[in-house]
């Protein structure tokens, strides 16, 4: 007689933030529903943000479906404050965070589980390096900026790699997968893209080492909907090394 753990597939819990992605969000949604991997139940979580562009209105129209949670937020306060509250429902034995903005490809979903399932490791990131090079961000129609985001993302991997004592290339991608009791004893306060860091920095800290697997990735323009600020974000991003580094685990 098979063992529960072979008769019943094991959850994945998938948090999707979302706001303002009107362009995108019907194809990211229906390609995470068709999403299937052998052994594991999606969990689909999504959190909305009361978006201003008409998105609230398309998610809406996945509530009722199988496995989707929704969550409405009243008032956008950023994508680490969705993603916490996303964590907040999730009941997978693994949790994965998923833009609704077809950056990342959902085929890269198996091979970023596979050693979590196998038991050889709990925390798992997403390298976008996967196609080679030193740049991730390539934008035909803004070139300047996307040299700027590119020569900031090797320093700011520089200081978190520093200041943890790790070697990551990709430490703040989106892909950031891992068992749900590693987030046990440890709470969270970060509301924008500084949540990145702070997630990254506590579970790093707690003990959990991740390896990094090369996924694919094609990045969109400021133009084409990107909301990182080139100003206001990478303020956040320094305090929050500084203040989560040594800061007591909580």
């Amino acid at each position: 007689m098979p063992s529960p753990s072979e008769s019943s597939p094991r959850v994945l819990s998938v948090i999707v933030p979302i706001f303002n992605e009107r362009a995108t969000v019907t194809a990211a949604l229906d390609a995470i529903l068709a999403k299937t991997i052998p052994g594991w139940t999606l969990e689909i979580i999504l959190v909305e943000s009361n978006s201003t562009d008409g998105t609230r209105e398309i998610v809406l129209g996945y509530r009722d479906r199988p496995r989707v949670t929704l969550v409405l937020e009243d008032k956008p306060r950023g994508k680490g404050h969705a993603v916490r509250a996303g964590f907040a429902r999730a009941t997978g034995e693994v949790l994965l965070i998923q833009d609704a903005d077809l950056e990342y490809d959902l085929k890269d979903y198996d091979v970023l589980l596979a050693p979590i399932a196998a038991g050889r490791q709990e925390f798992v990131l997403g390298s976008r390096h996967g196609q080679g090079g030193w740049a991730i961000r390539k934008f035909s129609d803004q070139p300047v900026q996307a040299l700027i985001l590119n020569v900031g993302h090797w320093g700011f991997t520089l200081l978190i790699n520093c200041a943890l004592g790790i070697w990551l290339r990709d430490p703040f991608t989106m892909y950031k997968v891992f068992r749900r009791d590693c987030l046990k004893g440890l709470t969270f306060e970060s509301n924008r893209f500084d949540f990145d860091w702070e997630l990254l920095i506590k579970l790093v800290r707690q003990g959990h080492r991740p390896i990094e697997i090369p996924i694919s990735y094609k990045s969109r323009s400021f133009k084409e909907g990107k909301k990182i600020s080139l100003f206001r974000d990478p303020l956040t991003w320094i305090w929050a090394l500084v203040k989560y580094r040594f800061q007591r685990l909580s």
